[in-house]
Order: C-alpha cells, then sequence, then structure tokens
C-alpha cells in the first residue's frame, strides 16, 4: 500500500518539531528517513503509526486517513518498531511474537494454526527459529531487536514502520537484516543513522532537518558532500561502492566542514 504524507506538523511541549512535511512512500519502495538527532525522524513515523495526532495535516494510507481508522484494522495494515520498548517481558520469545497476531482475533482468543504458522515464519526469518521457548528477558539486546522485527512481521502487514532498526545488531545480523528488508519489498519508511546503510537499502531518502524536509530522491540525488556539510556537519566525498555500486560516503574523521 502507498503512504502519503500531507503538509505535517507536529508540536510538543510548545515547540514545533514538524513544520509542513510532504513525502510519499510507494507500494512496495522502501522510504528512508535520515537526518540529525532531533530533525524529527522519529515523530514523523509516531504520526504515522498513531501514537502522535499530527497538529495539522495527515498521513494517508492508500488514500484513506490513518486516523480514520479503527485501532484493529490499522494494526493490521501498519506495523512498527519503535524505539522505545519495553525490556522487561516476562514472556517467551514465540509468545512476543504472537502478540503480532492480535489485530485477527477477538478478544481472548487463542492461537489457531494460521497465527502458529506466522509466528514460525517470522522467527525463521530473523534466524531465531531454535529460540522460541527461550525467555524475553533473557535475550541479548541484539536478539530482543530481532524478537520484536518478528513480531512486526507476524503482524503480516501492508506497511512496515520501522525506528532504527540496526541498534543493538552487530555488523553481521545489520546486513542479514537489511538483506531482508530489500527482498521482502514491502512498503516500508524507515529511519536510519548510518548513511550507507540507507544508500544501500533505501529507493528513496527523504533528509529531515531541524523539523523541516530539506531534500527527497534518490540516494545518488540526496546523498552530495554539499548536503552532508550543510545537514550533518560533515566533510566526506561520495563514491561508488567497489561491491554494490551503490553510493559510498568516506567521512573525513579528521576535521568537520567548515
Amino acid at each position: 500500500m502507498r503512504i502519503a504524507i500531507e503538509e505535517l506538523s507536529v508540536a510538543l511541549g510548545g515547540r514545533d518539531v514538524l513544520s509542513d512535511v510532504g513525502l510519499i512512500a510507494a507500494e512496495g519502495e522502501i522510504a528512508g528517513l535520515v537526518g540529525p538527532n532531533g530533525s524529527g525522524k522519529s515523530t514523523l513515523l509516531r504520526t504515522v503509526y498513531r501514537h502522535l495526532r499530527p497538529n495539522a495535516g495527515r498521513v494517508l494510507l492508500a488514500s484513506r486517513d490513518v486516523r480514520s481508522l479503527a485501532p484493529a484494522e490499522a494494526a493490521r495494515h501498519i506495523a512498527a518498531l519503535p524505539q522505545e520498548r519495553g525490556s522487561d517481558f516476562e514472556f517467551t520469545v514465540r509468545e512476543v511474537v504472537a502478540m503480532g497476531r492480535t489485530p485477527y482475533k477477538r478478544a481472548f482468543a487463542g492461537d489457531d494454526e494460521w497465527d502458529r504458522a506466522a509466528v514460525a515464519e517470522a522467527l525463521e526469518r530473523v534466524g531465531l527459529g531454535a529460540h522460541a521457548d527461550r525467555r524475553f528477558a533473557q535475550l541479548s539486546g541484539g536478539e530482543r531487536q530481532r524478537v520484536l522485527l518478528a513480531r512486526a512481521f507476524a503482524q503480516q502487514p501492508d506497511v512496515l514502520v520501522l525506528d532504527e532498526p540496526t541498534n543493538h545488531l552487530d555488523v553481521q545480523h545489520q546486513v542479514e537484516l537489511l538483506a531482508l528488508l530489500r527482498e521482502q519489498r514491502r512498503t516500508t519508511l524507515i529511519s536510519l543513522h548510518d548513511l550507507n546503510a540507507a544508500a544501500s537499502l533505501c529507493d528513496r531518502l527523504h533528509v529531515l532537518h531541524e523539523g523541516v524536509l530539506v531534500a527527497s530522491g534518490t540516494p545518488r540525488e540526496v546523498l552530495t558532500p554539499e548536503l552532508l556539510a550543510k545537514v550533518f556537519g560533515v566533510r566526506a566525498a561520495v563514491v561508488e561502492h567497489p561491491l554494490t555500486g551503490d553510493p559510498l560516503i568516506a567521512f573525513d574523521h579528521r576535521q568537520a566542514a567548515p
């Protein structure tokens, strides 16, 4: 499904966090949000999965305002992996992932064979099929991250909203996660701090700076030395990745942008 964000403005605590932001994630597209800390990336994502109500503007899911959807219907279409998430679940890995099936159930209904199959498939996709009976609270940070991603997959949504999903993952699991997201080609809105990962993964990038959308386009169009200096305050060269051909940012770690 297509996501369209139209003239979105959000204020928190009397401060404007987003101002008149508009962007589109086409069906099957991976749209990346990049920008410095405090630029409004998480706030924008939270409006998409209805955790925040905008002061102005709207988020459209296939031409329907997400605020008009019933909670269960919205959850069948949009699954989120936010940054703020509990770490004290007293549940097994399987039970945590099974929470993703809640939008499809009546109150107090148990799991059926379709639920169990969806949970098992989601765990296999994140490489944790053998850990289904472990306690979530006993897992490492990276393992917890993958369990929560499996919960989102088990939800079988049309749209994934992911806020810094590579946090806590080692290099191997970062690469595996990005490959998995690229392979499944579900409409995805994702925020990433790692600009090289964003350049490799995303079809289009949207750059936020101080709550304003300052650039949109393909990674090659957006990630220029001039933008990196202006928005991120770094001196960098953009070259071709020798293995993939994607844009590769080589940062100057000895000095900041002039």
